[in-house]
């Protein structure tokens, strides 16, 4: 395909990309709309005319002409645990502020979630996108160059896209530094999916260097996924003797409070035989018992942030950003074998 995408920020049409995919306009609408009623073949080909052109659909409320009201979209995996009801919670409180709606998509086990990510943005003002949403950097700047993007806990979008995270380099330092010195832990293992998810990455970035600190070499990381049930399958390899450790630093509070619970049932103490840390400092990790040393982070102050931002891009698009990074804070209780509360 030879088709050139339209010069400088010109929105391509729905006739441009039929035309290119030498289909019908009636043909690309049934791809945009229901993907699965047309052939593999003419859905290579519309998409193929689609990625060429940059195309971001039109939606029917799209005009702000015909829609006083703004609207935020915001891409998250799901709404499962407390972590990303909590973001949404703080996306939409500010975006409700502005007097801007949210449109919200959920990824997790949806095919097509390019095609779904493009098809938002021709409904909003702007995007919101978290990370563990897999979409290619070249579809993100497709999208980004027709309505403003910004990213939340993700590693790197793609050049101009501006991104929110939590610090967690420093506080997983700060926090492996005290099982190391504190506790005198010599074989601790970080738990979490570094594989698939920028923040755990970073927290195993801080572990490593609290390692590299006290001239010990840090371990491999356990995958794991960030929830009970990966948690459960964690314990299970502590209790079977898979996994060998004095401590366990876990990539969230999910993964840290099964532990809590599953390890002293199989016998093993906690923090007696086996310290375990959380991350994020849910409600439940200062009433388990042992109470949960974690670390706290302002998750609801991330989506509001986000959503901010969106507002002050919208207003003004060459405005300065403001600092992206949020702090976080090392919380000491009892599950690292310290007498706190």
């Amino acid at each position: 395909m030879t088709t050139a995408p339209p010069p400088g920020g010109t929105r391509a049409t729905i006739y441009e990309v039929a035309e290119a995919a030498g289909v019908s306009i009636a043909t690309v609408s049934r791809m945009l709309s229901s993907p699965d009623k047309v052939s593999p073949r003419t859905r290579e080909k519309v998409q193929q005319a689609i990625d060429v052109l940059n195309y971001v659909p039109h939606g029917a409320a799209r005009s702000l002409a015909a829609r006083q009201q703004e609207a935020y979209g915001l891409v998250l995996p799901e709404l499962t645990g407390p972590y990303y009801p909590e973001l949404l919670t703080g996306f939409e409180s500010a975006a409700a502020e502005r007097g801007a709606s949210v449109v919200l998509l959920l990824t997790r086990d949806k095919p097509g979630v390019e095609l779904a990510l493009r098809r938002l943005a021709g409904r909003v003002d702007a995007v919101a996108l978290m990370g563990g949403v897999h979409v290619p950097a070249s579809v993100v700047a497709d999208v980004a160059r027709k309505v403003p993007v910004v990213g939340v806990a993700v590693a790197h979008l793609g050049s101009g896209v501006e991104s929110f995270s939590t610090d967690n380099v420093d506080s997983a330092r700060e926090l492996t530094t005290h099982l190391i010195s504190t506790h005198g832990l010599r074989r601790l293992v970080f738990v979490g999916a570094t594989d698939t998810v920028p923040d755990a990455q970073g927290r195993y970035e801080g572990f490593v260097q609290a390692h590299r600190d006290a001239g010990l070499k840090a371990p491999p990381p356990v995958s794991a996924e960030l929830s009970e049930e990966g948690g459960l399958r964690v314990a299970d390899m502590v209790t079977t003797g898979v996994l060998s450790a004095d401590g366990l630093v876990c990539a969230n509070d999910e993964l840290a409070l099964a532990l809590v619970r599953e390890l002293p049932r199989a016998g093993i103490e906690v923090p007696g035989r086996l310290a375990v840390t959380g991350w994020d400092d849910q409600m439940a990790a200062r009433y388990v018992t042992p109470a949960l040393t974690t670390v706290r982070q302002p998750v609801r102050d991330l989506g509001q942030a986000a959503a901010s931002r969106i507002h002050e891009l919208l207003a003004d698009p060459g405005s300065a950003p403001p600092d992206h990074r949020l702090a976080t804070s090392v919380v000491i209780r009892r599950s690292c074998g310290c007498d706190a509360a």
